[in-house]
């Protein structure tokens, strides 16, 4: 694969002693040659690359508004190509490690359906607004695991090492509260699953307009998830407080066991522990891809790359398909997939000495439009290719900011994946308006459970 290497500085910075902002000549390229969220403005037109004009801000006449199923601003697209094992030397050099490697497992039914490349990232004024102040105050220490100075957009537009690219994925703005869906499949070797279904409820603290930095009290969003199905997981709670400082402060959990009927803390919801009702196909850390502390990895920024990401994915999150459809032997039905050419930054991940984790390293391609991660290499101990993992994303174009529509983790040495963060066959994600302070209380869940 052809990297744009970002220089020495970004790949070897020791982030041990504070990192301040950038200068304010650097900032005023935000909204120039930069997006105001810090990726490149201009295309590539030799590799169809388009400049990005402002994204998707703008609801095609197929949505029916708030609340309701977000519909495909595209219908009329179809492939310039599709990807196979028998023309896979041809893009090679635009693939990840983890994408070759589905093709090397599965090389009669996998395919890449890849598409027009649509810019449609964008995000309300106010972020971009806050994203800019962010470039010039943010400060990273703590080994990179403390932030400081920044609120509300992106905290490093323009970052200049491994932790600054995942902490903009970790405080991306996702709306301020919502309500989703994130139903999972565990899928045997066979194709036979079982459904976990999930209900989320988020607010984002540090996306909150007109916050102040030391208002956040060192919180970045409150979680509380309800497991409806199948029976025997039903009436679960999990309820977390995720710190913005996990070193000071690690994250502060609580589940909720219905047949005990009693409210535990739960400490163990971090790191590499089994995520849940996943059969043990994630870690906790693994959930929007990537979450948590980073402080048992070193985490280095390669530099730039283009690749085919899963982007603009309306037609796989459609209540048109069921989760039948959607989920087959081997991998989901890949000719419901949308992949698009996107830039995106290159961070790796390499366990420290002293610490545990079961992946020894990760790899992660994260969009340079939105912060997403949009794919991840996974190793085990012995430095081989254990698990690959993708989101597929689509525009939430009224509010508007970038949601995953589904997650896939593909365990190679398995044979077996898991998709989650699918809604299909339920409600449409939508902003709710709760009092946080005291719907995200650990009194509360015992209300909840008593309901």
């Amino acid at each position: 694969m052809r990297h744009w290497i970002a220089g020495l500085a970004m790949g070897g910075l020791s982030v041990g002693a504070a990192t301040a902002g950038v200068s304010q000549e650097e900032a005023d390229e935000l909204s120039k040659s930069l997006t105001p969220v810090g990726a490149v403005q201009a295309g590539d037109e030799a590799l169809g690359l388009p400049p990005w004009e402002g994204g998707l801000q703008e609801a095609p006449r197929s949505y029916k508004g708030a609340g309701r199923r977000y519909t495909d601003p595209f219908p009329d697209d179809k492939p310039q190509f599709v990807i196979t094992a028998d023309n896979l030397d041809e893009y090679r050099d635009k693939l990840t490690v983890g994408q070759l490697a589905l093709f090397e497992r599965y090389p009669e039914t996998y395919v890449m359906p890849v598409y027009e490349t649509r810019r449609t990232f964008a995000n309300p004024q106010f972020i971009y607004d806050a994203t800019k102040e962010n470039a010039l105050n943010a400060e990273l220490s703590g080994g990179g695991d403390t932030v400081t100075g920044a609120v509300t957009g992106v905290p490093f537009p323009i970052p200049k090492n491994g932790h600054e690219v995942i902490w903009n994925h970790k405080t991306r703005y996702r709306d301020f509260s919502v309500r989703r869906w994130n139903n999972q499949a565990a899928v045997t070797s066979s194709g036979a699953y079982n459904l976990v279904k999930l209900r989320e409820d988020v607010t984002f603290r540090y996306s909150q307009p007109g916050i102040e930095p030391e208002d956040l009290d060192n919180v970045l969003l409150y979680f509380l998830q309800v497991t409806t199905e199948p029976p025997r997981l039903a009436g679960q709670i999990l309820l977390v407080h995720e710190t913005m400082d996990q070193l000071r402060e690690p994250r502060a959990a609580w589940l909720y066991n219905p047949g005990q009927r009693r409210l535990r803390r739960a400490p163990n919801v971090a790191y590499d522990n089994p995520g849940t009702g996943s059969d043990g196909l994630r870690t906790n850390d693994q959930t929007d891809t990537f979450n948590g502390a980073m402080d048992r990895y070193d985490w280095k920024l390669v530099g730039k790359t283009e690749i085919y990401a899963p982007y603009n994915s309306y037609k796989i999150h459609s209540d048109e398909y069921d989760y039948d459809d959607i989920i087959q032997r081997g991998h989901i039905d890949q000719d419901l997939t949308r992949y698009e050419l996107h830039r995106v930054w290159i961070v790796d991940a390499t366990l420290k000495a002293g610490t545990s984790h079961i992946y020894k390293r990760r790899t992660f391609y994260v969009d340079e439009d939105s912060w997403q991660i949009v794919a991840v290499d996974i190793y085990d101990k012995r430095d081989e290719l254990w698990r690959v993992q993708e989101s597929h994303t689509a525009m939430a174009y009224d509010v508007p900011y970038l949601a995953p529509v589904l997650e896939s983790v593909y365990d190679l040495l398995a044979n077996r994946y898991l998709v989650q963060a699918m809604n299909n066959e339920d409600d449409e994600t939508y902003s709710i308006d709760v009092d946080w302070e005291t719907y995200f209380n650990p009194s509360n869940v015992k209300k909840l459970a008593r309901r």
